[in-house]
């Protein structure tokens, strides 16, 4: 059964905002899952979430180390602020919260704070 309107009009084809979004995945869930965590995700919450799921795309989950993503979201974001920009977009976390909404499961050893989590 399709759950939006882009699988409807477009079965079985990625949202082609978050092309590398895994599967059964969708930007209004995410919302709904932000708005219940008390954020108001924006361009900036959807930026990350893209980058989290390129991350993910180009690497084997089970290879995925904490330290290599917080060290990759800080290099990426570095011009806005790098991490610390990131914990205003997710204070709950980056990595742990981000991937949450990303629809990925956080590596090992996310929730550990000096990992860019605090959940």
């Amino acid at each position: 059964m399709a759950e939006t309107m882009n699988d409807i009009m477009h079965p079985g084809e990625a949202d082609p905002g978050f092309p590398n979004a895994p599967g059964g995945w969708s930007q209004p869930d995410a919302a709904a899952a932000a708005a219940g965590d008390g954020l108001n995700a924006g361009a900036d919450h959807w930026e990350a979430v893209r980058a989290l799921q390129e991350y993910y795309s180009r690497h084997d989950q089970q290879d995925i180390n904490a330290r290599e993503l917080h060290d990759a979201l800080d290099e990426k974001f570095h011009d806005k602020g790098g991490i610390k920009y990131l914990y205003t977009l997710f204070p709950g976390g980056p990595i742990s919260q981000g991937c949450r909404l990303a629809g990925l499961e956080a590596p090992a050893g996310s929730a550990d704070s000096s990992f860019g989590s605090v959940q």
